[in-house]
């Protein structure tokens, strides 16, 4: 089960249910090496001293694995957290660690300096929606300093009378103030930035419950503030809800700029921005497909390179495959 991406000194981390490295398939020259092994990891954050911080969607729990000597093996596992309500969003700024649990967004100062005794968090707001159905938050500072913090819909498909629901927030992350940046998005688990023109890329998880083939995932590309990408009314480029779609202002959405496969389930999704890789692989776009659970025929299971010519997705390729064997997920 793929959850997250992380690159640290250019090379790309990822989290999945007991891999089975030695099955795993990658393009010439590359290889997978065993990390660290963290139970239920979903978002991972790196610390300004090479901790990396793991966030967990199901036991409640945020651990800092701690690399002491430098060999990109983790020599030591540090609790900083437990009893939170589905922390799985981690986020790093300044020294500080930010952590998303459901209706809470947490902070604790001077992590890297206390991992031997944890700060008490502070609490930067508590008036999120508490609806644990897509409740579990991935989040990201963006280039403007804001914290970026979606949420989910609190259903398959649906309208909320919560126009929070369904959209993707930009939070001051001293006040806890925010503000809705994009809308009509059904649940987003993660998203970047491009490393040259700083605009907000993120992927979304489609809708069941439509059939095998429908509707496909999304991958997305937000420039500007106030977007609507058509969630429930319209999925993907053209497949108008069978409850929503009648409504749809279909002239008001913007379109996927690539259309996923249908179930695939996109968790995470960071922009390549070291150098180890090849030229190719230089700030493309590197997501993780959890999978699908609600097609006779599964799909996903693994990690894609997608790479762009300027704004437009040029090429859409495997990078990771092996997690799915003989229609099972490993």
């Amino acid at each position: 089960m793929l959850t997250s991406l992380l690159f640290s000194a250019g090379l790309l981390s990822f989290f999945s249910a007991d891999p089975p490295i030695d099955e795993l398939e990658l393009p010439a020259g590359f290889k997978v090496e065993l990390y660290a092994q963290v139970v239920n990891a979903r978002q991972m954050a790196l610390g300004s001293n090479g901790t990396v911080f793991v966030g967990s969607r199901k036991v409640g729990k945020v651990h800092a694995l701690v690399d002491e000597d430098g060999d990109y093996k983790v020599d030591r596992t540090v609790l900083i957290a437990s009893g939170l309500n589905m922390p799985s969003g981690i986020a790093f700024r300044n020294g500080d660690l930010y952590v998303a649990a459901v209706n809470r967004v947490l902070r604790y100062d001077n992590i890297e300096s206390r991992l031997a005794d944890p700060p008490e968090a502070v609490v930067i707001t508590s008036t999120l929606p508490d609806d644990e159905h897509h409740g579990w938050k991935y989040i990201a500072f963006g280039p403007d300093g804001f914290l970026y913090v979606p949420v989910g819909v609190p259903c398959n498909v649906c309208l909320s009378p919560d126009e929070r629901h369904g959209t993707i927030l930009k939070m001051d992350a001293k006040t806890g103030e925010h503000q809705v940046y994009a809308g009509g998005v059904r649940n987003s688990v993660g998203f970047d930035w491009h490393p040259l023109t700083k605009e907000l890329w993120f992927s979304d998880n489609g809708r069941d419950w439509m059939g095998d083939d429908l509707p496909p995932d999304e991958l997305n590309h937000a420039p500007s503030q106030a977007l609507h990408f058509g969630f429930p009314y319209l999925h993907g480029a053209g497949v108008l809800d069978p409850e929503f779609g009648e409504h749809a202002q279909t002239d008001e959405y913007t379109r996927p700029a690539l259309e996923l496969g249908a179930h695939v389930a996109p968790l995470g999704m960071v922009f390549y921005t070291g150098k180890q890789f090849p030229a190719a692989y230089h700030n493309s776009i590197f997501i993780a497909e959890h999978g699908s659970w609600n097609r006779s025929t599964k799909s996903g299971y693994r990690v894609i390179s997608v790479k762009l010519k300027g704004s437009k997705p040029e090429s859409v390729e495997p990078f990771i495959t092996g997690w799915l064997d003989e229609d099972e997920q490993s």
